[in-house]
């Protein structure tokens, strides 16, 4: 007997060291293979660009070391904060960027809104306050999953007025995450809270950055700007379209039957929520009163990334907070060198002569009726969105567009398209770099790539047909 089991431990020792090492050489294998084929692609993209563009050797190399950046985050093949950090290897390398250029990136001030963001998110999943909130607005949809999906998406909308779309993926980030475990329900929970904070962004002008990015560029060319209620009256209609859309695609075909919400039906009001409620009502009361209403208010003139930090550092207080620093663990530092590497690429298009390509590019459609020059411009914006984040593309790409427009557009017509390239912008689903709520969502929900790209691609297209024609026929009464 003892002989006999002795065998049978030895043989499943074998056993064992034979099926980890398949398992190893397959991850290495699969780890070679994604590497080698972003490098195809980055090798392609740069001779494409030196024989069709007639780029110059640092353009070229820009374009590539894009399509290979693209390419890792997509296939995985190496962890998404390695490749994140690997612009500060390359750009210098190739003479695109020098070191410290591209390392002062990583420090954006908006990196620290997402830190601040973070911080409070994970103290409301430490105490369950994502719980309480979940039980009110599951409380007003059936318990199905297409109930489900509404309130999430009802629920980034309200959020999304008076947060930034980054603040409130963090926020129903557990909620999504807590509702089921199956990866086909949870992956259209988590879809849901990115797409319904990145459309909730565009209601407010404080809902996204390159809102603001758009207003102050407008205010710098000496352009009349859009006020606070003006862009909500614009805006809010488009908003409720695209959330009806999003309900749907996200729910297509994924059964009525009821779930299993016991952890949410018997959630009591603890202290503990009422102190982090009352911290995140003043937090929106702050942020409200600090963003301009013009002409009629000029806020407070504070920093909105300073303000949201030091709400995330004041959840570490004793007898204040609810955070110790081992807490801080749990929070996504990959996704800060995303970000990082966003901006960096950011960095080395406008150092480059990428910017007279572009200009080029939209010179070419100037005898175009303005209608079809539009889509194409927002077609344009959402593939450009899978190369940069939504904050860099737009302060890159309104520059251009102003100027390269200035010859065949009157009137409102610049204002109008930089107007709807900026929406235009939140409006990209597909790629979890284009905007941060895919990016938070991605990396906290182990969502795969395709699901994101098929999903995202429905309502993307319904974006890129509803903004011009809001644009054409709705937007231009408002722009006078």
């Amino acid at each position: 007997m003892h002989a006999r089991a002795y065998r049978r431990a030895k043989a499943h020792r074998i056993y064992t060291h034979f099926t980890q090492g398949v398992k190893k050489k397959s991850i290495t294998y699969e780890t070679i293979i994604g590497i080698l084929v972003a490098l195809i692609f980055g090798l392609i993209a740069a001779l494409l660009a030196i024989f069709y563009l007639d780029a110059s050797f640092k353009v070229s190399a820009l374009l590539g070391i894009i399509a290979l950046l693209v390419t890792l985050w997509t296939n995985k093949a190496l962890p998404l904060g390695v490749v994140s950090l690997l612009p500060i290897i390359l750009f210098p390398s190739f003479g695109i960027l020098d070191t410290k250029s591209a390392t002062a990136n990583y420090a954006n001030p908006i990196v620290y809104l997402f830190l601040g963001g973070f911080m409070l998110a994970t103290a409301t999943e430490k105490i369950g306050l994502h719980k309480v909130i979940a039980s009110k607005f599951l409380g007003l949809f059936p318990k199905t999953p297409k109930g489900i999906i509404s309130a999430l998406g009802l629920a980034a909308c309200v959020l999304g007025t008076a947060l930034s779309n980054s603040t409130t993926a963090i926020l129903l980030l557990p909620i999504a995450l807590s509702v089921s475990q199956d990866y086909a329900l949870k992956m259209r929970f988590l879809l849901a809270v990115a797409f319904g904070a990145s459309i909730s962004g565009i209601t407010t002008p404080i809902g996204s950055p390159p809102n603001l990015i758009f207003l102050g560029y407008l205010e710098e060319l000496g352009l009349e700007g859009i006020s606070f209620t003006t862009w909500i009256f614009m805006m809010t209609p488009l908003t409720c379209l695209m959330l009806c859309a999003m309900i749907y695609i996200l729910s297509y075909k994924v059964g009525e039957s009821e779930l299993e919400l016991d952890s949410f039906e018997h959630v009591e009001l603890t202290s503990a929520h009422k102190r982090l409620l009352f911290f995140i009502v003043v937090l929106l009361v702050l942020l409200f009163i600090n963003s301009p209403i013009k002409p009629f208010y000029n806020g407070l003139g504070l920093n909105e990334n300073v303000i949201l930090l030091a709400f995330g550092l004041l959840m570490f207080v004793p007898k204040i907070g609810f955070l110790d620093w081992d807490d801080s663990k749990s929070i996504p530092y990959e996704l800060i060198f995303l970000f990082g590497a966003g901006f960096c690429i950011a960095a080395a298009f406008s150092q480059s002569e990428l910017g007279g390509v572009f200009e080029g590019y939209f010179k070419n459609f100037e005898h175009l009726p303005f209608f079809i020059f539009l889509f194409l411009a927002c077609i344009c914006a959402m593939i450009a969105t899978s190369f940069l984040s939504t904050t860099a593309l737009i302060a890159i790409l309104l520059p251009i567009i102003y100027t390269a427009t200035q010859s065949f557009l009157s009137g409102n017509e610049p204002t109008m398209t930089m107007l709807a390239i900026t929406i235009c912008a939140s409006f990209s689903f597909m790629i979890p770099i284009s905007t941060p709520p895919n990016a938070i969502v991605f990396a906290k929900g182990n969502i795969k790539t395709w699901d994101m790209v098929r999903l995202g691609f429905l309502l993307s297209v319904v974006g890129i047909v509803l903004i011009p024609l809001f644009a054409f026929v709705y937007w231009r009464w408002f722009l006078g």
